[in-house]
Formats: structure tokens, C-alpha cells, sequence
């Protein structure tokens, strides 16, 4: 019985770093298969042109009546920055879903600057998709909505 090495133990503070600052209003949470296939799916969209990053214009294409999917991370401080999204996205009709991590979330959508959120939208912002690069996306896209709804009728 060998004490744990260096790795394992900076994984266990990880572990506790995500526990510690997740925002008390991070409800709902993803599991972590969701998350893995919530990022997976704004690869493909970021990829694809198909991705709205940070608050400012996730509010903007809200409020125009883009519908997405809006992906909020859960440690961001000061709360205030996040705390209108949830209620905006619900009155859109757009699902959303918290992660842990703004860190991952900025990894996932391409970018190196953490991110508060992205709508992944099924649309890119310019130009168009070709069908089947679109079908893929729409797959994806509805496989993780449905998780989120799924998600969402059991925390309410």
C-alpha cells in the first residue's frame, strides 16, 4: 500500500477546486457523460462556425430569437455576471445546462480565454452548412438537447 503519487493527488485537488466554487445556482448540473458529449458537441459547432461565446452576445442572439443551446459555466465569480441567463433562456424557450468549469468550456469552444457561456446555435453565423456537416450537428445537437430537457424535468 504505496501513498498517492503526485498526479493522483493534484486530480484530488482538482476534484475538490470544482466542488469548492461551483455557484450555488449551477442547477442544472451536467453529469459527466453529459458534459462530455455537451463538449463534444460545441467542437463540432465551433468548428462549424456555429457558436456564440461569452454573455454579451449569447444575450444578444437570445433576445433576437436565435434558438441554441446554452451551455453556462459554474465557477464564475462575481455570480452576478450569470444570473439573468438562466431566466432569459427559459422565457426563449432555449435549453441551458451548467458545467463545472469555465475553463473547459473555453477549451471546448476553440479559445484560450475562459468562457461564462456559448449557445450553440444550428446556423453559422455566415454562409451555410453543406447537408450532411448540418445532419451531424442536428444529430448531435438533438441528442444533448433532449439529455438537457430530460435533465431539466427531473430538477424541477
Amino acid at each position: 500500500m504505496g501513498s498517492d503519487t503526485e498526479a493522483e493527488k493534484s486530480i484530488q485537488k482538482e476534484k475538490k477546486k470544482y466542488a469548492i466554487s461551483l455557484a450555488p445556482i449551477a442547477k442544472p448540473l451536467a453529469g459527466k457523460k453529459l458534459q462530455k458529449r455537451t463538449f463534444k458537441l460545441i467542437q463540432k459547432a465551433a468548428g462549424k462556425k456555429c457558436l456564440k461565446r461569452g454573455v454579451k452576445e449569447v444575450v444578444k442572439s437570445i433576445r433576437r430569437g436565435q434558438k441554441g443551446l446554452c451551455v453556462i459555466a459554474g465557477n464564475i465569480s462575481p455570480i452576478d455576471v450569470i444570473t439573468h441567463l438562466p431566466v432569459l433562456c427559459e422565457e426563449a424557450g432555449v435549453p441551458y445546462v451548467y458545467v463545472p468549469s469555465k475553463e473547459d468550456l473555453a477549451q471546448a469552444g476553440a479559445t484560450k480565454r475562459p468562457t461564462c457561456c456559448v449557445l450553440v446555435m444550428l446556423k453559422p453565423a455566415k454562409g451555410e452548412l453543406a447537408v450532411d456537416e448540418l445532419e451531424k450537428l442536428k444529430t448531435d445537437y438533438e441528442q444533448v438537447s433532449d439529455d438537457i430537457k430530460e435533465l431539466l424535468s427531473t430538477v424541477v
